[in-house]
C-alpha cells in the first residue's frame, strides 16, 4: 500500500541531498551561506537547510515512533556536512516507515501536546514543507547570481531511471 509513496518520499530526500551537495560544492562564503537571504524566505541558506532537515526528522520520528537525537539540535556550530549526515539519517528512517504499514488515521500528538493530527498529514506536510523551503534556498542562490540545481521530480526521475525515452517502435504502439 505504501509503494505509491516511495517515489514522492525518495524524491524529497534526493532533492534535499542534491541541494546540500550543490551548496557544498559552491564553496560559498560565510556571508553567502549565513547572511544572504531573500524577501519572504525562512533565512539564510544554512539556516534554511538546517530547518528543512530538522523538521523532516521531526516528522518521520513521530511516524516511526523513535527518537532521532539530532532533531532538537540548534543551528549553532552546525555545518553543511552535518546537515547532510542528518538528511541521510532521516532518509533511512523514511525508508523504514514506508516499508511497514502506516495507519494514516493514527493520532499523533504535536505542538508540545496541545494538538493531535492524523499520521497521514505528516507525510503530506513533510513533502510540502521541504519543497517550499528548498525553493527559498534556490531563490537565495539565484539572488547571489548562482544558478541553483534542478531538484524537481522530473530531474529525480531522470537521475534514478524512473523516466526514459521511448524507442520509435514503442511510439508506434
Amino acid at each position: 500500500m505504501n509503494e505509491i509513496l516511495f517515489d514522492a518520499v525518495r524524491h524529497n530526500a534526493w532533492a534535499t541531498r542534491q541541494l546540500i551537495a550543490f551548496c557544498q560544492a559552491q564553496d560559498l562564503t560565510r556571508e553567502q551561506l549565513v547572511d544572504a537571504n531573500g524577501v519572504g524566505t525562512f533565512g539564510g541558506i544554512l539556516a534554511t537547510l538546517h530547518h528543512i532537515v530538522i523538521c523532516d526528522g521531526s516528522y518521520v520520528r513521530r511516524l516511526a515512533q523513535r527518537e532521532l537525537e539530532w532533531v532538537d539540535q540548534p543551528l549553532t556550530g552546525v555545518d553543511l556536512a552535518t546537515i547532510a549526515d542528518w538528511a541521510g539519517d532521516a532518509e533511512r528512517v523514511w525508508e523504514d516507515v514506508l516499508a511497514g504499514p502506516i495507519d494514516v488515521e493514527r493520532a499523533v500528538v504535536i505542538d508540545d501536546g496541545l494538538r493531535e493530527c492524523r499520521a497521514g498529514i505528516f507525510v503530506a506536510q513533510a513533502l510540502n514543507h521541504a519543497n517550499h523551503h528548498r525553493e527559498q534556498v534556490c531563490a537565495v542562490l539565484t539572488g547571489l547570481g548562482i544558478q541553483p540545481p534542478d531538484v524537481q521530480a522530473w530531474e529525480y526521475a531522470w537521475a534514478t531511471g524512473r523516466i526514459w525515452d521511448r524507442t520509435s517502435a514503442d511510439a508506434r504502439d
